[in-house]
């Protein structure tokens, strides 16, 4: 059973940081992209960022939100199966449910499979 845990999310203060992690079991990832949606209340659940392994296993293609350019950094640990999203510079904009995705690479949520169950994160003013 694939499983997606995501943690690290909370409450920070506008330009704070924070680091999400999402932890995937029972099947590896290491060759299929990897990707962060998130949505705030009353809106549709957009694209973050997403992460793919390049075909010779050696570099990550990275693909970001215009909003999150410059502020939210992703990558993966393909041996802990672990995918990250540091987040700096946050704004209360960016206040919402950030959600793992597995499975894809693009910014078309239709395109993952599988996903993780939301970690809230709350920037204040």
């Amino acid at each position: 059973q694939v499983q997606l845990v995501e943690s690290g999310g909370g409450l920070v203060q506008a330009g704070g940081s924070l680091r999400l992690s999402c932890a995937a079991s029972g099947r590896t990832f290491s060759n299929s992209g990897m990707g962060w949606f998130r949505q705030a209340p009353g809106k549709e659940r957009e694209f973050v960022a997403a992460i793919r392994t390049s075909m010779l296993w050696t570099t990550f293609t990275t693909n970001y939100a215009d909003s999150v350019k410059g502020r939210f950094t992703i990558s993966r640990d393909n041996a802990k199966n672990t995918v990250y999203l540091q987040m700096n510079s946050l704004k209360p904009e960016d206040t919402a449910v950030y959600y793992c995705a597995a499975g894809g690479a693009t910014p078309r949520s239709d395109e993952y499979e599988y996903w993780g169950q939301g970690t809230q994160v709350t920037v204040s003013s």
